[in-house]
């Protein structure tokens, strides 16, 4: 048989052994098969539809024994919707695999485990995304622009009316967007929106790929002032952004327990999460244990995140970024909370060499927060610079467990602590901080 094609056979029982990386029910047997909404300890009924080299792909046909962490999805899209993978599992339940996961990773990938398990940081699961990237796709059958997160394992846009998990001023504009571009002669010129909303407001930024005519312009003039956001367009790369009215091309979030505030664009890497985002600032500056005295590195520090909060207690900090964007921004905040402890510097950190200029000197503490691929290029660098305490913020648990199975196998640092952050609920998405010592 064909790989892709659908396996012979009618449906069948089979008990659920756990949840893969992808929030699917997995049943072990002679052919492993992979289900969506299916949950660990569930019988269920399954139709085998189609087959991959090392698994089938499985469609839920009835549950006959529910797990008792099974729960009624909030949204009517779930199950469609590619956004989120585990809304008919309990919360609490989500934050013990996603704990489990963590776990599994350290000790298959790294052969590590921490010497002390951090309290899981959790906070609420609806309404809690204030930035996304939204598709848009003219479909001439519904006669309507869709406006929303992609189907689920499929590229297609999905019809959407609400979304339970971005925050509500955005939730609020899934159906007034579709409406909007339904009505623009550009209709089928606009992919994809950039949405985020700030402190200080909402701004959209819309990706197009034509330029808009002036009736076109008069009806998104029209719909922010209407919804009271800012619209940006944008035809080409990042640069290319700008507002539509003049306004600022920018929003601000602020750390309420810092008592600082940020600038950010909604294309840029800020954390989705603001409540889970202060509590994980919290709890990394409480891991570091950080004296006046201390010189502190923080790698990829984008926006200066962690770096400012680092600053106010520190003699210097130095952030280190590949992103000029990014940089400047940072640069940019550390002048309006008047923190003169921290220095920016772009610098790819993958290329040989990178950054010598700024990775000079001895450091007392680092602090990185890397993108999904890891840090592992960095590590034999990092290694040389002194600091007798790292702490690693992850959102990717594979490459975290390789990186600290590296730093304690190869260069004699212990893995202290290490936790999740339920950044993502309803998502696989886990998010995790480490911390590794090392006497010197």
């Amino acid at each position: 048989m064909s790989r892709g094609a659908k396996p012979p056979g009618s449906p069948e029982e089979g008990c659920v052994a756990a949840l893969n990386h992808d929030g699917e029910g997995v049943l072990r047997g002679t052919r492993t098969a992979f289900v969506p909404g299916a949950l660990p300890g569930e019988r269920i009924v399954f139709q085998r539809v189609r087959r991959h080299r090392q698994h089938d792909e499985g469609a839920l046909v009835d549950v006959l024994e529910r797990s008792p962490s099974r729960v009624d999805p909030k949204c009517a899209h779930f199950g469609i919707c590619g956004g989120c993978a585990l809304q008919h599992l309990d919360p609490a339940a989500q934050l013990a695999a996603k704990q489990s996961e963590l776990a599994e990773s350290l000790s298959r990938l790294g052969r590590v485990e921490p010497a002390r398990w951090l309290e899981p940081l959790a906070g609420p699961v609806w309404n809690y995304r204030r930035r996304a990237r939204l598709g848009a796709k003219w479909v001439p059958k519904r006669g309507r622009v869709l406006v929303g997160f992609r189907e689920r394992q499929k590229p297609y846009v999905a019809a959407l009316e609400r979304c339970e998990v971005l925050a509500a001023p955005l939730d609020a504009l899934i159906t007034p967007l579709s409406e909007l571009l339904t009505g623009l002669e550009a209709r089928v010129s606009i992919p994809q929106i950039e949405a985020a909303v700030g402190d200080d407001g909402v701004l959209l930024v819309l990706r197009n790929l034509v330029e808009l005519s002036e009736s076109d312009r008069a009806a998104l003039l029209d719909f922010g002032r209407t919804h009271r956001v800012r619209i940006c367009l944008q035809p080409g790369g990042l640069d290319s952004m700008i507002s539509l009215d003049g306004s600022s091309a920018t929003l601000e979030y602020r750390l309420p327990e810092e008592n600082l505030r940020f600038e950010f664009r909604p294309t840029d890497f800020v954390q989705v999460n603001s409540e889970m985002n202060c509590a994980l600032v919290q709890r990394a500056i409480e891991l570091l244990d950080l004296q006046p005295a201390h010189r502190v590195l923080d790698l990829f520090c984008g926006l200066g995140n962690f770096t400012l909060p680092i600053a106010r207690r520190v003699r210097e900090v130095v952030g280190i970024e590949g992103e000029a964007g990014l940089v400047a921004r940072a640069r940019r905040n550390a002048e309006l909370n008047e923190l003169i402890h921290a220095s920016f510097h772009v610098v790819n950190l993958a290329e040989p060499g990178g950054g010598s200029a700024a990775l000079v000197g001895r450091f007392d503490r680092i602090l990185l927060d890397p993108p999904r691929a890891g840090a592992i290029e960095v590590l034999p660098r990092l290694v040389k610079l002194g600091a007798t305490r790292m702490v690693y913020v992850s959102c990717h648990p594979g490459t975290l467990a390789r990186d600290v199975g590296v730093l304690c196998s190869e260069h004699g640092y212990r893995l202290s602590a290490a936790g999740v952050v339920d950044m993502f609920p309803h998502t696989t998405h886990v998010e995790s901080i480490a911390v590794l010592e090392v006497d010197r």
